[in-house]
């Protein structure tokens, strides 16, 4: 990865979302973080911890369907309260996403050539021919056979992991300087699992292309990202780089994900989960959200909600008792 610029890409500072007119559930709170060029960025938690909402949010997505208030400065640049039409131009040109479902993303009553080259029409230069080459091209990238005669198909005419393969080269044709991508592999195979992310991971390189990915695979985490935010509750409660993060986790969440990965587990032994479920957006708790589920629960942690705090340098926690990672080293 080319981390060579200092100066973030996109600066999101204390993004929240609310969903409902009386209820105002907070699917995100206080969400604060940055990408560099070149830089990949993994989202991780539990399912409904606000990930994908906030790649959303990032986008305005959101906006059609709840309240988004905070900050979203791309280049420099305050995009949150832009309007559809001045955001136009970034979304899918600039800044690119790949959704989790490409079932419901793709547009079941069009041809996926006709899908890709709209995109390249709308955010390139290149003439009809030009924009039938590069849909070919990118459909190659992607791994899909015969990539020539299946443009003429529809969404329904390919399996799942092709479907999701055609929404990633949708996002990848015009070459955007941001890439969020929700989930990308869910629906693939292991080994093209891997082939899109080696793809992912080139064309950030290449193209000096910032990241954020979101993912439930740890694995994937530890094997493609610089930095890692890990989420519970629609806030970030752990920041850092992966390396240090995965290997000495500081907010008792995050070392509960850690456990939960299976490592040299003997056979017929119970696998370790991360003990009750996250609370209901409708009633959080008054201190931290987590606190009823950790074992480093300690009596303020049940009034009072921590912020995100430095832990270590380059290292940030929203704990009241983070893990003593001073003590522990890097594998």
């Amino acid at each position: 990865m080319q981390m060579g610029q200092t100066q973030p890409i996109l600066e999101v500072d204390k993004l929240c979302t609310y969903f409902g007119t009386k209820a105002r559930i907070p699917a995100v709170r206080d969400v604060t973080f940055a990408v560099r060029r070149g830089e990949v960025l993994g989202l991780v938690g539990e399912s409904g911890s606000g990930k994908s909402v906030t790649l959303r949010s990032i986008l305005g997505l959101s906006r059609r369907y709840g309240q988004v208030t905070g900050a979203v400065r791309w280049k420099g640049r305050d995009i949150s309260n832009l309007s559809e039409r001045a955001l136009r131009p970034i979304r899918g040109g600039e800044i690119a996403m790949i959704f989790q479902e490409p079932m419901t993303s793709l547009n079941p009553l069009l041809t996926v050539g006709l899908q890709l080259t709209e995109t390249l029409k709308a955010h390139t230069d290149l003439g009809r021919a030009g924009r039938r080459a590069r849909a070919i091209e990118m459909l190659e990238h992607v791994g899909i056979p015969s990539a020539a005669s299946r443009l003429e198909d529809y969404p329904h005419q390919f399996s799942g992991g092709m479907r999701q393969r055609v929404m990633i080269a949708i996002a990848l044709a015009a070459e955007p300087e941001l890439l969020l991508a929700d989930e990308p592999t869910t629906a693939l195979d292991v080994t093209i699992q891997a082939q899109i992310l080696d793809l992912i991971l080139r064309l950030s390189d290449e193209l000096n292309m910032g990241v954020i990915l979101v993912t439930h695979d740890l694995g994937v985490v530890a094997q493609t990202c610089e930095s890692v935010a890990v989420m519970y509750a629609g806030r970030i409660v752990e920041q850092g780089p992966v390396r240090q993060v995965l290997h000495a986790p500081g907010h008792p969440y995050t070392t509960g994900l850690m456990r939960s990965v299976p490592q040299d587990v003997p056979a017929r032994t119970p696998l370790y989960s991360v003990p009750g479920t996250p609370p209901s957006l409708l009633a959080l708790p008054p201190g931290c959200a987590y606190a009823l589920r950790c074992a480093s629960c300690i009596d303020h942690c049940l009034t009072a909600r921590p912020t995100l705090d430095d832990i270590a340098p380059g290292r940030r926690a929203a704990c009241f008792n983070p893990e003593p990672i001073s003590e522990r080293r890097p594998a």
